[in-house]
């Protein structure tokens, strides 16, 4: 729980961002700033480049401004959720970015902070909000969501294969008494799944507590409308990284992309008709994963999946208003 707050597949997102990140001026959005490590690289890669930082969690803000403070306005903070990044550019004075950097889930730092909740392995309140002053919580959801519901974010958001057994435990132990601490919920999981099962796979509560925090922060429909209004921010020639670490997120990402690199003509014409040809290129053909090297350096990068995209060059050549 003290790794350091290691940017994930750094590298690979340094390498598919450079040729958009050092045009003359370019503006990059990293739509899930966190701790700032992603885009100190940027910044130090690029002397041109400016960085807009996203984040809903003020206090991620906070941090993060301090660390990139000798960048000056070449770094400009914005506290907002990353379905937001039309109107956070627009609030900068551009219509269009670059480059675009998506990081999903939670944090390192965040997961450091025990009074967050996020982390199963410490006693702390069931909070898991990355933003602070929304209302829902872990605790909310975990005491009053009826069980049937319980059931499907469990199975949908954790690919908990128990969830019934799960949803049942934590409905027998509220009725006694409410349930507010990481440590009790951990432990209440970690009694309703099997024996054997628990002897593999690392903590048995690792799925119910990545369910919750998606149900918290409304993660998963929050990116479907995040990537296609990123999509669309793109300037001709703009770039977009995202890294995921669960499947639903992977499987939203690779649609997308899949979607928009594709062409909308009827088959069996020779020529794409006006209007429906690809708007964008793919980098990846298939998810990239941490090296082995990168996993003996950081093992919280092990689910991590990446894709990458371009956006189609207009004939022209133009790019952005940046």
């Amino acid at each position: 729980m003290n790794a350091p707050h290691v940017p994930v597949m750094l590298d690979e997102v340094l390498e598919y961002l450079a040729p958009a990140a050092s045009r003359p001026g370019a503006i990059a959005v990293d739509a899930t700033l966190g701790a700032g490590g992603h885009t100190e690289a940027l910044l130090s890669a690029h002397p041109g480049l400016t960085v807009i930082g996203v984040d809903r969690d003020p206090t991620a803000l906070e941090l993060a401004s301090k660390r990139l403070a000798g960048f000056g306005e070449r770094f400009v903070p914005a506290r907002a959720v990353y379905d937001a990044i039309p109107d956070v550019l627009a609030a900068s004075g551009h219509e269009t970015a670059d480059a675009i950097l998506f990081d999903l889930g939670v944090s390192s730092m965040q997961l450091d902070q025990p009074e967050r909740g996020f982390a199963y392995a410490q006693d702390s309140p069931l909070d898991m909000r990355m933003n602070p002053d929304d209302e829902l919580t872990a605790e909310t959801v975990v005491n009053t969501y009826p069980v049937p519901e319980l059931v499907r974010i469990l199975r949908e958001y954790g690919e908990e294969k128990f969830a019934p057994r799960v949803a049942k435990a934590i409905a027998a132990s509220r009725a006694k008494a409410p349930i507010t601490s990481s440590r009790e919920l951990a432990d209440l999981v970690r009694d309703a799944i099997p024996a054997a099962t628990r002897r593999t796979g690392g903590n048995p509560a690792k799925r119910t507590f990545q369910a919750l925090r998606i149900e918290v922060n409304g993660e998963l429909d929050t990116w479907r409308a995040a990537l296609p209004a990123a999509l669309d921010s793109l300037a001709p020639g703009g770039r977009v990284v995202v890294m995921s670490y669960h499947s639903l997120e992977d499987r939203i990402t690779k649609h997308e992309l899949a979607r928009r690199a594709s062409s909308t003509t009827p088959a069996g014409l020779p020529v794409d008709l006006p209007g429906t040809a690809p708007t964008f290129r793919l980098l990846t053909r298939k998810a990239q994963q941490p090296t082995q090297t990168e996993l003996d350096r950081n093992p919280r990068s092990a689910p991590a999946r990446l894709r990458a995209a371009e956006r189609v060059a207009t004939s022209t050549g133009e790019g952005g208003d940046s």
